[in-house]
């Protein structure tokens, strides 16, 4: 027996999806049959086949709001809004500026409940409600050194994915995904090298970074029929977590 997720009619936001793993996301929502809108500040040359791509500065509340509004003109429903937009550059919690940590902080927890708070008006609206799915991270269950601020406003997210939950059920359901490691076409870069990267998946339990698409799958369920009694809820997808550091400690002893 098998099982598939048919989201055909269903009207589905991303915010920050038109690349990196955002663009996995909405990509899995199209195949799902799913009417799919991405956003980001600024236009794109390149959207995910089978996307329509909007303007919207996630940050700003009338922004979000006409985004909103212009997709339930156009669609006449919002089943389903993908809190992906985020992230953040190094910058050791020391030397940061308070302007850099509101632009974080901004960006990756406000942003969220903004589009959140628009989009449940809607769904309140709807017979069949809808489902609000809150890219996270791990690095709100950890410590973040260099990105200190960031992981602070992700375990805001997990909070307030609790909250929101229990706020607006049952007609929506709010739920998030901690994400691990994940490949991109900027990985290389940023973690310096192909070879670097190896060796960190190495220490992946199921031996290599997530990609894009993974997490999409893992948020098209989230969004689907199959999880009508999940809400709340943080959903880990990280290969099997992060080894503890006394590990490789214990390990280059007996090795010595």
């Amino acid at each position: 027996m098998t099982i598939g997720i048919d989201l055909t009619g269903r009207v589905v936001l991303v915010t920050g999806g038109s690349q990196g793993i955002g663009r996995g996301i909405a990509e899995a929502f199209v195949e799902a049959g799913a009417t799919v809108v991405t956003c980001a500040r600024s236009a794109v040359e390149d959207p995910p086949p089978g996307t329509t791509h909007r303007q919207c500065d996630v940050r700003d509340p009338e922004s979000v709001q006409a985004l909103v509004d212009g997709i339930v003109t156009e669609h006449g429903r919002l089943d389903v809004a993908v809190n992906n937009a985020g992230g953040a550059p190094y910058a050791l919690a020391a030397d940061a500026s308070p302007r850099f940590h509101d632009k974080i902080f901004g960006l990756n927890l406000t942003a969220p409940l903004l589009v959140a708070q628009a989009a449940n008006a809607v769904m309140q609206q709807q017979s069949d409600g809808g489902s609000i799915v809150n890219i996270s991270s791990i690095s709100a269950q950890r410590p973040s050194p260099g990105t200190a601020a960031y992981g602070a406003a992700k375990a805001g997210v997990d909070s307030l994915t609790k909250s929101l939950g229990m706020e607006w059920g049952p007609k929506v359901r709010v739920n998030a995904i901690n994400v691990g490691l994940c490949r991109t076409p900027q990985t290389g870069d940023h973690y310096g090298g192909d070879e670097v990267v190896a060796a960190i998946e190495g220490t992946i339990p199921l031996g290599r970074m997530a990609r894009p698409r993974e997490i999409g799958n893992v948020a098209v369920f989230l969004a689907s029929d199959l999880a009508s009694y999940v809400s709340g809820a943080a959903i880990e997808c990280h290969g099997g977590g992060e080894p503890p550091v006394f590990l490789s400690v214990l390990e280059r002893a007996t090795q010595s």
